[in-house]
C-alpha cells in the first residue's frame, strides 16, 4: 500500500494551494492588453463572435481590478466590432460609454479619440449634422489642450462641411489645419488639398477644381495611403459635367468605376453616370445606369438585411456566453466553499483525492473526445439536412413560382379575350342602333334580314361556355368549389365571380356585361351579401382563397 512520507504534508499543502488557484492565470496588465490585442485580430478577420467573446473577458478582468485604459479599450474595441456589423445604434451605445469612462477617469486624449469615433458613426449613418457637432467637440478638446492632433480633426470638419455644401467653411478649417499637418502630418496634406479642391467645384472654380484633383493624383504615395484616388476622379468627373463636356465627365467617370468594387463608391459613380448621360440627352444609358442603381440598391439591401440577422446572432450567441461565464463563477465559487470547508479533511486525504482526481480527469477527457466527436458528427448530420431542405424548399418555390406566373399569364389571356369580345359586342349593337335610327334602310329586307341575324348573335352565348371551358382549364376546380361552398349562386352569378377572380376591375367588368359602372358596384355589395361575407372582408380577398 502507498504510505505518504513525513515530509510530503506540507508539500501537499502546497499543491492544494496551487490547486485552488488554477483556472486564475497571472491576470495582469500585459496579460489583458494580450486578450485585447487578439480580439482586434480577431475583428480584422471578421470573426466578430470570438472578438466580442475576448473583449468580454478583458472587461471583466479590467472591471474587476479598476485598470481605466484596458476598460476603455475594451469597450472601445466592442464598439468597433458593431460599427463593423453595421449595428451603428450598439456601437453608438458602446463609444457613449467609453466616452464616459473618459472623461471621468482618463482624460482629455481619450475623451478625443471617442468624440471622433462618435463623429465617425453617425457619418457612415449619414447624419452629418450630428457628425459636425463630435468633430466640433473633439477639435476644441484638440485645440484647448494643444495636441498634435488637431490637424487631422481640422481635416474631418472640413469634409463634413463639404458635404453640407458649406465650402467657404471647409476651406478655413483646412486653412488652419495646413501649419499643423506640415508639422506633424505631412501624408495627410493631399487629402486636405482635396477638400481646397472640392470646395472649388462647389464654388464654381470648375477648371481650377480639375487642375488640382489632376495634380495631387500624381503624388501617388500620398494619394495611396489616404485612399483617396475615386474622390479625386469624382472631382475631375463632376467639373467636366458642371462645364457641360458630358463627354470627358462620362469617360472619366466610367474610368473610376472599372477601379473600384465598394458599392457605396459605386452607387455614386452610376448616379452620377445617370445625371451626365440625361443632361447630354442619352436616354438610354440613363435609364442603364438608373438600372444600375436599382440592382445596387438590392444589393446593399440584401447585405444590411444579412447583417441585421448576424448581428442578432451574435448578440444572442454573446448573451450565452454570459450566461456561461456567470455559471462558471457561480460553480467556482461553490467549489471554493466546498474547498475551505473539506481542508482539513483533505489534507489528511491528499493521496487518495489526486488518484481520484486523475482518474476523473481521463473519464472526463476521455467523455469529452468522445461528446466532441458525437456533436460534429451530428454538426455534420445538421448541415447536410439543412442543405437538402434549402435545395427542396428552393426547387418548390421555383415550381410554385413558376405555376403561378403561368396561371396568372392565362388569365390576363382570358382576360383580353373577354374585352375584345365585350367591345365587338358593343360595336355590333352600336351598329344596330344606328341602322334601326334610319327608316330608309329598315325598308330593305335584306338588311333588315342582317341586322335580324346580328341581334341573334349577340343573343348567343357560346362564346361565354368557351370563354369557361377555358377558364377552368386554368383555373382548375375554383367554379366547383365555388358552387359547393355556395350552392345559391345562379350562372350569372358564377360568371360575375369568375371576372372578379381574374382581378378585372369594376369599369372592366360593366364593359363585358353591358351595363353601369354603379350598376356593377351594386351587384359586387349584393354578391358579398349573398355569400354572407363579413363586412371586413372584401370579395375579391375571399373568393381568391377558394
Amino acid at each position: 500500500m502507498f504510505r505518504l512520507k513525513s515530509y510530503s504534508k506540507p508539500l501537499f499543502i502546497v499543491l492544494l494551494f496551487v490547486l485552488m488557484c488554477t483556472g486564475a492565470k497571472a491576470q495582469t496588465q500585459a496579460y489583458c492588453d494580450s486578450i485585447i490585442q487578439k480580439a482586434k485580430e480577431a475583428t480584422a478577420g471578421k470573426d466578430y463572435v470570438k472578438s466580442l467573446e475576448l473583449l468580454a473577458t478583458a472587461r471583466t478582468i479590467a472591471e474587476k481590478r479598476n485598470w481605466h485604459k484596458q476598460l476603455f479599450w475594451a469597450i472601445n474595441y466592442t464598439g468597433s466590432n458593431y460599427i463593423h456589423m453595421m449595428d451603428y445604434g450598439e456601437a453608438l451605445n458602446y463609444c457613449l460609454e467609453a466616452y464616459n469612462l473618459s472623461v471621468k477617469e482618463l482624460g482629455p486624449e481619450f475623451e478625443m479619440i471617442m468624440l471622433n469615433n462618435i463623429a465617425i458613426i453617425y457619418t457612415a449613418d449619414k447624419n452629418y449634422k450630428k457628425a459636425r457637432e463630435y468633430y466640433q467637440k473633439a477639435y476644441d478638446t484638440a485645440k484647448e489642450e494643444k495636441y498634435k492632433s488637431l490637424g487631422i480633426y481640422l481635416i474631418n470638419l472640413g469634409n463634413i462641411e463639404n458635404i453640407l455644401n458649406n465650402p467657404k467653411k471647409a476651406r478655413q478649417y483646412i486653412q488652419e489645419a495646413m501649419p499643423n499637418l506640415r508639422q506633424y502630418w505631412p501624408q495627410s496634406i493631399v487629402a486636405a488639398e482635396m477638400i481646397i479642391a472640392e470646395a472649388d467645384l462647389l464654388e464654381g472654380d470648375t477648371a481650377f477644381a480639375r487642375e488640382k484633383a489632376q495634380n495631387l493624383l500624381k503624388q501617388t504615395d500620398d494619394v495611396e495611403f489616404n485612399d483617396i484616388s475615386v474622390p479625386l476622379h469624382e472631382i475631375i468627373a463632376k467639373s467636366y459635367f458642371k462645364e457641360g463636356n458630358y463627354a470627358l465627365a462620362a469617360e472619366t467617370a466610367l474610368g473610376t468605376i472599372n477601379k473600384n468594387t465598394n458599392l457605396e463608391t459605386r452607387r455614386r459613380i452610376y448616379e452620377l453616370l445617370a445625371d451626365i448621360n440625361f443632361k447630354s440627352g442619352a436616354y438610354p444609358n440613363t435609364v442603364r445606369y438608373k438600372d444600375s442603381l436599382i440592382s445596387i440598391d438590392n444589393k446593399l439591401n440584401e447585405i444590411k438585411n444579412g447583417r441585421l440577422f448576424e448581428n442578432n446572432r451574435v448578440k444572442f450567441e454573446m448573451q450565452n456566453y454570459k450566461n456561461q461565464v456567470a455559471a462558471e463563477e457561480e460553480k467556482a465559487a461553490m467549489e471554493r466553499k466546498i474547498v475551505y470547508s473539506l481542508f482539513a479533511i483533505i489534507i489528511a486525504m491528499v493521496t487518495v483525492t489526486v488518484l481520484i482526481f486523475r482518474q476523473k480527469k481521463l473519464i472526463a477527457e476521455r467523455n469529452q473526445r468522445i461528446t466532441a466527436l458525437e456533436l460534429e458528427q451530428e454538426k455534420k448530420d445538421n448541415l447536410l439536412l439543412e442543405k437538402r431542405y434549402k435545395e427542396n424548399a428552393s426547387l418548390s418555390l421555383q415550381e410554385q413560382e413558376r405555376l403561378k406566373n403561368e396561371i396568372e399569364a392565362r388569365n390576363r389571356k382570358l382576360s383580353a379575350r373577354a374585352l375584345y369580345l365585350s367591345d365587338r359586342n358593343q360595336l355590333i349593337e352600336d351598329i344596330i342602333t344606328s341602322l334601326a335610327k334610319k327608316p330608309k334602310l329598315s325598308k330593305d329586307l335584306t338588311l333588315a334580314s342582317q341586322i335580324k341575324n346580328l341581334k341573334e348573335h349577340l343573343r348567343n352565348d357560346g362564346e361565354w361556355d368557351n370563354f369557361i371551358t377555358h377558364f377552368e382549364e386554368v383555373n382548375h376546380g375554383f367554379l366547383v368549389r365555388l358552387k359547393t361552398l355556395h350552392p345559391t349562386l345562379t350562372p350569372n352569378d358564377i360568371r360575375f365571380l369568375a371576372y372578379i377572380y381574374m382581378n378585372l376591375s369594376v369599369k372592366e367588368i360593366a364593359s363585358i356585361l353591358n351595363i353601369t359602372i354603379e350598376a356593377c358596384r351594386k351587384r359586387k355589395d349584393r354578391m358579398a351579401a349573398k355569400m354572407d361575407l363579413p363586412e371586413n372582408i372584401a370579395l375579391y380577398d375571399y373568393i381568391s382563397t377558394i
